[in-house]
């Protein structure tokens, strides 16, 4: 977007390429009022529709979200069963409009043992957006870092045993290839809401080299204020590399 149009709170030339978020704090979000979780999940829905908006305004080419973790499945399955109806409904209301906005949808996680009309949603999404050009998003949805870094180590045994690859191949470069999407680059950004400071399985691999930025607010809370207090704070780090210094965004 042409830079006059872009909030005078974030620098244009130093907005991050890939934000990843971890949308934490929806039950808490709806203890604190003494609401069911439920209305903290759905109150979530609406945070993520404000972002994706956000993102989309600031300049933002690829926001990769933790919708739903491969150890969620513990929950109560009432609360599971709310998560996957919301998944559904965000899918069905939602994807027009996504579509209409030039986004393009990208599924990463393990889809195998899901519920054929999930599945088929998923599919849907893609396949729909995928010749769009504007804002990327990505969803983590039955998602875990570590079981994608086993599923690419399998192909990769897979490769070697084929005769394709020899061991001595296998290099850093080569597990990022058979990763979920090895054609995104790794997120500039990582933000955690809620307080909690930990990446909880998300995107281990990817997130070597990227700012963290924790920040208090429940999900539910999060808005255009709250990204754009996130991005300035990312602006004013040093981005090393483990090597000399490089300015975000640069």
């Amino acid at each position: 977007m042409p830079e006059a149009e872009v909030p005078k709170s974030v620098v244009p030339r130093q907005v991050p390429h890939h934000v990843a978020i971890i949308m934490d704090g929806n039950g808490r979000w709806a203890a604190a009022r003494g609401l069911p979780r439920a209305e903290g999940h759905r109150r979530g829905v609406e945070a993520l529709r404000r972002t994706i908006r956000a993102a989309g305004e600031i300049g933002i080419g690829i926001i990769t979200i933790f919708s739903f973790s491969a150890e969620n499945w513990s929950r109560p399955a009432a609360e599971v069963g709310e998560l996957m109806g919301l998944l559904r409904r965000f899918i069905r209301n939602d994807l027009a409009e996504l579509h209409q906005s030039n986004v393009r949808v990208r599924i990463i996680g393990e889809r195998t043992a899901l519920d054929p009309d999930i599945g088929r949603l998923l599919v849907e999404a893609e396949d729909l957006t995928r010749a769009n050009t504007g804002l990327t998003l990505v969803v983590a949805f039955n998602y875990g870092a570590r079981q994608e870094i086993a599923r690419a180590v399998q192909r990769i045994a897979e490769q070697i045993e084929s005769g394709v690859l020899k061991p001595a191949d296998v290099n850093s470069e080569t597990v990022g290839k058979f990763l979920d999407a090895p054609d995104l680059p790794d997120p500039d950004l990582v933000i955690r809401t809620s307080g909690e400071q930990r990446l909880s399985n998300f995107l281990l691999w990817q997130s070597a080299y990227s700012e963290l930025v924790f920040v208090p607010n429940y999900w539910p809370d999060f808005d255009r204020a709250a990204l754009d207090a996130a991005i300035r704070e990312y602006q004013q780090r040093e981005r090393r590399f483990g090597g000399l210094v490089a300015k975000t965004g640069s």
